[in-house]
């Protein structure tokens, strides 16, 4: 076997083979070299080659967020580094573990004006769980920092960053390991649960209590649990389409319950006890509600950590959902509420509500999401950008057996085509990606990839331009605004689809979508984007319309 001569490569190298951290997504660069040869040339690691670092960094995450392993990425020194900082804050607020190992010049090359000299030690200090900054020479400090980086990165979800000095010679290599490393072990995390008989005592004199779902892998929940909680009479089930949680009578597009409501529907609604589990919530709506109709208690279940989004919280459950429920459940009895029948009647009025509504708009937005939604095929994979994208779909019923999921830690548009190309490659279902104009642009230079599997389909909504910002209050039809805020442009994607290799389908109406869509499914012998055409200047307006015609 061929291993780099520098000695503090063969240690990183042979700890991250003990630790099983075997996806190693590589930038080209010159001070990584003895990494790279360290890597390339063991069979116990699976290596990518992706040239744009902020783009490589996201397709890590895509992988390590279908693996729920770490994945490395490995780059040069300089500003290589940075660019992966996009990924690596949206790992700290989705909890997805990364490590980063960035090579970098000796401790004394740095500040003498130099090239590629920056300080990279701590340079994600913000958003990292555990900074290693290594030292030349291999040693057992060196050992200790590197397992621990690795360890952090499993126990706590979530991104690393291991900084190696090498100098030069970069590119020797010998046939031997020249150091013997020791891989030290994992400190055991403990979940703890206090005693539940003061919050049995509150759960069981609760007439309104509303389970809000955020962020979540498949399969959370355990079908018993489910039902246990959909048959409450006390209980609101309210899901983001980011939840991958289904029941028939869970309350699965938030927005269109609540954005009528009058201030005495609001009190109605108002939960005595708010209990969250899961990442991120999209709806700004329910996040303004609760943070103005508090709850008496607010109890969140995450094994790490818990966020006080609305000011209320008063208790954090260091465990997991189905821990939490199988212990509490047993304890709890049922009591006379309508709270759940009122969550029911809203459901059934605003599903009528909004088909009526759907059946009388023109060809736009908000009739183009929903086509594409429902006509995803059923046991596949949907990931979805931010923006427009996501708060679309947040409106829309998804069939159960498809498995969604969307970068909302920092609700960024910036890697969410990389994302899904990452996610698709170990996912391996068919994935369906759907964008906006800006957010794909933005990322295009995820396509310059070669992992893209040949049934990845790309879904590009083209408003021309940064639709969001005409939903948001403040909008104005003016030159300033049309430059600086909505972005408007004249691009389309056909010539990258070309220059890439994808099939491509054009769609402008609710028929050519309708042909597109059958078209685009049935093609899986290469990877295609569909990019739909729609009408910049009434996008906004329908869906505003959308919400008043609900009541």
């Amino acid at each position: 076997m061929i291993y780099p001569k520098i000695p503090l490569a063969q240690s990183i190298i042979q700890i991250s083979e003990a630790k099983g951290l075997n996806n190693i997504i590589i930038s080209p660069g010159s001070r990584n070299a003895p990494l790279t040869i360290g890597f390339v040339n063991n069979p116990s690691f699976n290596c990518f080659s992706i040239a744009d670092e902020r783009c490589a960094a996201f397709f890590a995450l895509g992988m390590a967020q279908q693996l729920k392993k770490p994945v490395a990425l490995v780059c040069t020194s300089g500003s290589a580094l940075l660019n992966y900082y996009p990924a690596f804050a949206e790992a700290f607020y989705s909890q997805i573990p990364i490590v980063v190992i960035s090579a970098d010049r000796p401790n004394d090359k740095i500040d003498i004006g130099d090239g590629q000299t920056i300080r990279q030690q701590n340079v994600f200090s913000n958003h990292s769980l555990y900074n290693a900054n290594l030292t030349e020479s291999a040693s057992e400090y060196n050992d200790f920092e590197i397992s621990k980086a690795i360890n952090t990165a499993l126990s706590q979800k979530g991104p690393v960053h291991i900084n190696a000095p090498f100098e030069e010679p970069l590119y020797e290599t010998v046939d031997h390991l020249l150091v013997n490393t020791v891989a030290f072990a994992e400190e055991p995390q403990v979940c703890t649960m206090r005693d539940l008989a003061d919050f049995v005592t509150i759960w069981n004199t609760s007439k309104r209590k509303m389970i809000l779902v955020g962020v979540n892998e498949t399969n959370v929940l355990e079908d018993a649990t489910i039902e246990k909680l959909a048959n409450d009479p006390s209980i609101m089930v309210l899901t983001e389409t980011t939840s991958n949680l289904h029941h028939p009578t869970f309350i699965n597009t938030i927005d269109t319950i609540i954005t009528p409501f009058s201030t005495n529907d609001c009190n109605d609604f108002q939960p005595e006890i708010l209990l969250t589990f899961g990442g991120m919530i999209v709806s700004k709506r329910i996040k303004s509600l609760l943070r103005k109709h508090k709850p008496k208690h607010h109890w969140h279940i995450d094994s790490l950590r818990a966020y006080d989004t609305f000011g209320a919280l008063t208790q954090h459950f260091v465990t997991t959902p189905n821990a939490f429920f199988t212990a509490i459940l047993p304890l709890t009895k049922s009591i006379n509420s309508d709270y759940f029948q009122k969550g029911q009647d809203l459901k059934s009025l605003r599903a009528k509500k909004h088909q009526i509504y759907l059946s009388k708009i023109p060809f736009s937005d908000f009739t183009v999401f929903e086509k594409i939604i429902t006509s995803l095929p059923k046991n596949t994979q949907l990931q979805i950008s931010n923006s427009s994208a996501i708060r679309y779909a947040q409106l829309i019923e998804i069939d159960p057996s498809i498995a969604v999921y969307c970068n909302r830690g920092t609700s960024g548009i910036d890697g969410s085509t990389s994302t899904a190309v990452g996610a698709a490659f170990v996912n391996k279902k068919q994935t369906t990606f759907i964008t906006g104009d800006i957010g794909f642009l933005y990322d295009s230079n995820a396509l310059w990839n070669n992992y893209i599997p040949k049934n990845f389909k790309i879904i590009l909504i083209n408003n021309g331009g940064g639709g969001i910002f005409r939903i948001l209050p403040g909008h104005e039809e003016t030159p300033i605004f049309n430059q600086f805020f909505e972005t408007a442009h004249c691009l389309t994607a056909e010539h990258l689809a070309k220059m890439y290799g994808f099939d491509y389908f054009t769609a402008s109406t609710d028929a050519t979508l309708s042909k597109s869509l059958a078209d685009l499914y049935a093609q899986n012998d290469k990877p295609s984007i569909l990019e739909v055409f729609t009408p910049t200047l009434k996008n906004d307006a329908i869906l505003l319309q959308y919400f008043r015609e609900l009541v």
